[in-house]
């Protein structure tokens, strides 16, 4: 019987993807994409790559040292969470966790240029720690642990070292990694109830969609009426 090759996780598989290309396109350029697109810094608000620039930072990596490091935890981490979350709540952290350090570097460090995935990669680290937490009133110890060791060493080197690693980036994936795990992980909490409102809605307009319409409703009017059900 022949095995085949399949794509268990597609959303951290295109981070890693497009992360190696982003890399190769800045070597080729000589870093004219990656300060173009694939760095984040302050500048004008008027200048639609501004917004580009903070969602894409993350697949910018100065060398491949940078890159392997980050895509080694990615790797490792987020396929068994996307597998257990699904690939919108990876999307959902990534984007949240590039636009929050974005805007924390453009706001407390003007002058530095901000690259790399490892604000996703602390989200994820701490995410993973909790996967097990089911009862509202329960801290797993493992999550005590994570903070501690990972968390509390960047508040400790970002106070006391001096170094080109982005330890705010480290601090707040990891805070958003704990607050969407522990809120995800616990069925009548706010961010738990809302992930699953949306993926119910967009899963069955989707469904609705396959059918290329059939009923001969108009899009919008699909769209809306299946808001107005889960709501």
């Amino acid at each position: 019987m022949k095995r085949k090759i399949i794509n268990n996780s597609p959303v951290i598989i295109s981070i890693a993807a497009i992360s190696c290309i982003t890399l190769i396109l800045g070597k080729v350029t000589n870093d004219v994409t990656t300060v173009l697109l694939f760095s984040t810094y302050r500048s004008s608000l008027l200048d639609p790559f501004t917004y580009v620039r903070m969602i894409c930072h993350i697949f910018g990596h100065a060398d491949i040292n940078h890159l392997s490091g980050n895509m080694m935890l990615i790797l490792l981490l987020g396929p068994l969470l996307e597998e257990k979350y699904g690939s919108k709540l990876i999307i959902y952290i990534t984007l949240l966790t590039a636009i929050l350090c974005s805007l924390a570097n453009f706001i407390f460090f003007p002058e530095t240029l901000l690259m790399g995935a490892s604000g996703v990669a602390f989200s994820f680290i701490v995410l993973s720690s909790i996967t097990s937490n089911r009862e509202g009133n329960s801290i797993p110890l493992t999550f005590i642990i994570v903070v501690i060791l990972f968390i509390g060493k960047e508040i400790i080197d970002g106070l006391f070292t001096a170094d080109n690693i982005s330890h705010l980036s480290h601090i707040i994936g990891g805070f958003l990694g704990g607050v969407i795990g522990n809120g995800i992980n616990r069925p009548h909490s706010k961010i738990s109830k809302g992930f699953h409102k949306f993926d119910k809605t967009v899963d069955s307009f989707t469904k609705q969609e396959k059918l290329k319409g059939e009923n001969g409703d108009d899009f919008t009017e699909r769209f809306y009426k299946e808001t107005k059900k889960e709501k």
